[in-house]
């Protein structure tokens, strides 16, 4: 582990040609979560494949790539909460997130998600050390039995739907996005720019494209009520613990999303409602991008795109410069899902809704092409038909993780 980063930051001509290149991550950041449908780790090799380029310091080139990984993941609610349009770390908490948009909570929404991060990097800074040493113990073992534990999350999915038809129905979802997720994940793609696989195709025709469809004949974006926060502090700091917590399985575990830690999450809170969702889904996927650089520390693996871009980029870990990236960015994300969250809302609500709809409903199926081609559509049309189900059969949304976590309990 490079320590430099100290040195170099007490230095000022440093600090500020450091705090440049944290506000550049930042801005690109920002870019990429507002983004409808672009998953982080697919901005993550693409920022990969460009950082060799970037003049500088191959430390401050790192710190820009980690600050933009942890912006996006405060901001990818926006779009998941004004248009259903989420990236797949945001899926579970889409449509409950949603729900709030349709009965005027929307800004309320914003706030819950960036307390739901904020707190996840509050509480992921001092864990960091006591959970790596924990999982350096544990480890073993929890890999050893991965498949019994996503089964167990599959397993809850189901039979903690509220009604009978409820978890038939969930019951279907899982099995029909977990056939498709055995059937694509592992297709080779055509696109124009090559990253990412077919997550992106399979995410955003499972949790996007219905959304838009069902929206389709729907009235839009209502009026947004006051941004004031109805849920008491305390359970919000509890369900962000939660997440917290969750997000280091996602960290230390090979194979586990930052989706399917959330989904783990929302099984423990059942009956905690749309906000409880919208504040661990965010907690998990920030607390990801933390525990995951101590992962790649003690175990010498990168378990997230943005860390993965990292190495290829050849940028050394230096811990401290990436921590000051991570506190600085964290702060903006805060303060920019508020005001542009906000903007967001207003925009959307204002522009004509079945245009909006077919708009967005384009630009997903570019984006398909652009990173996964021919083979990236079909993938796309048919995850669009399979996530219908749950709102036919009254299931929650979550059951389609069944993507990942049927493939990965089989694997």
């Amino acid at each position: 582990m490079e320590v430099a980063g100290v040195e170099i930051l007490l230095r000022p001509e440093a600090t500020a040609l450091a705090l440049g290149f944290v506000a550049g991550g930042v801005a690109l950041g920002t870019a990429s979560g507002l983004t409808p449908g672009l998953h982080a780790n697919t901005f993550a090799l693409l920022l990969a494949a460009v950082a060799p380029a970037i003049p500088g310091p191959p430390r401050f080139v790192g710190a820009a790539i980690l600050a933009a990984g942890v912006v996006h993941t405060f901001l990818d609610v926006v779009p998941a909460l004004a248009l259903g349009v989420p990236d797949p770390a945001m899926a579970p908490s889409a449509l409950p997130g949603h729900r709030l948009v349709l009965r005027g909570r929307g800004r309320e929404a914003l706030r819950l998600s960036a307390l739901g991060s904020g707190l996840a990097v509050v509480f992921a800074i001092p864990l960091a050390l006591p959970i790596t040493w924990l999982m350096e113990r544990v480890y073993p073992t929890l890999s050893a039995n991965l498949a019994l534990v996503l089964g167990a999350v599959i397993v809850l999915l189901v039979v903690t739907e509220p009604t009978s038809r409820s978890r038939v129905g969930a019951a279907v979802a899982v099995a029909g996005s977990g056939a498709l997720g055995i059937v694509a994940l592992d297709w080779p793609t055509q696109g124009v720019v090559d990253v990412g696989g077919m997550l992106m195709p399979l995410f955003t025709g499972l949790f996007g494209a219905p959304i838009l469809v069902e929206a389709l004949s729907g009235e839009g974006v209502p009026a947004q009520a006051d941004p004031v926060v109805t849920t008491g502090p305390g359970l919000v700091g509890y369900v962000a613990l939660l997440g917290t917590l969750s997000g280091a399985i996602v960290g230390y575990l090979p194979g586990i999303s930052s989706a399917i830690a959330a989904t783990g999450a929302l099984v423990a809170i059942p009956r905690r409602g749309p906000r409880a969702f919208v504040v661990a889904t965010s907690g998990v996927n920030t607390a990801n991008a933390i525990f995951a650089l101590f992962a790649l520390l003690a175990l010498g693996d990168p378990r997230t795109g943005v860390l993965v871009a990292l190495e290829d980029a050849g940028v050394p870990i230096d811990l401290p410069l990436l921590l000051a990236a991570i506190g600085i960015a964290a702060a903006a994300g805060f303060v920019l899902v508020v005001s542009l969250g906000d903007r967001y809302l207003a925009i959307v609500g204002d522009v004509d809704h079945t245009r909006l709809c077919l708009g967005v409903l384009g630009l997903l199926v570019a984006l398909v092409a652009l990173f996964a081609g021919l083979p990236g559509i079909a993938v796309f049309a048919a995850s669009a038909v399979v996530g219908l189900i749950p709102a036919r059969l009254g299931a929650r949304r979550a059951t389609l993780m069944g993507v990942l976590l049927v493939p990965l309990a089989l694997a």
